[in-house]
């Protein structure tokens, strides 16, 4: 091997220019976010709402604050997908754009809703927590979020469906066809 070979192969993996300004294209604009992220929580309350409905007729006392939940954390994950769905998706084919947008959304959605589930459930819960600051506080509210996420998981997932996977799948769709194609 030559000096130029290995000097190239030694070079430091880093931000490129080419990673920067898939960054900045990457970066949804502040109408995709002000209409997108709206749009985007009113499909995952009205999501929440049918299976609510479909399962006990939504007969359910905590209905309001069961919908805002999945609305705000709608609106928190759209903006976050949207950036990482593009960064994956910018110059790929069509699949692979869709597969990008459809786990971005789907990672998000369920991340922010859970995160926001585990906030309120630790509020709750630290009234009887040690002061804020302490080794015995910091075990406490580790613990006592991640109780609170695996719970969503286990039981808020299933209002996402049936029309959270549709939502799903025709958002990623959509998002997938207004990025650019390589070979455009």
């Amino acid at each position: 091997m030559t000096s130029s070979n290995n000097a190239a192969e030694e070079k430091p993996a880093g931000f490129t220019r080419r990673t920067v300004r898939r960054f900045f294209a990457s970066l949804p604009s502040a109408r995709e976010i002000l209409i997108g992220g709206p749009v985007w929580g009113a499909m995952m309350a009205v999501s929440a709402l049918l299976a609510l409905y479909l399962r006990n007729g939504a007969q359910t006392y905590q209905i309001v604050s069961i919908l805002l939940l999945f609305f705000c954390g709608g609106i928190i994950a759209w903006p976050c997908a949207v950036f990482l769905g593009r960064f994956g998706a910018i110059g790929r084919r069509g699949e692979t754009r869709f597969a990008a947008f459809f786990l971005c959304l789907t990672v998000c959605t369920i991340a922010a809703t859970a995160f926001i589930f585990a906030m309120d459930y630790r509020l709750f819960y630290a009234q009887w927590h040690q002061p804020f600051g302490t080794r015995i506080w910091m075990y406490q509210f580790v613990f006592t979020s991640a109780a609170a996420v695996y719970q969503f998981v286990v039981m808020g997932i299933r209002l996402y469906l049936p029309v959270g996977f549709a939502a799903l799948a025709l958002a990623s769709l959509w998002l997938a066809r207004r990025t650019p194609d390589p070979q455009r």
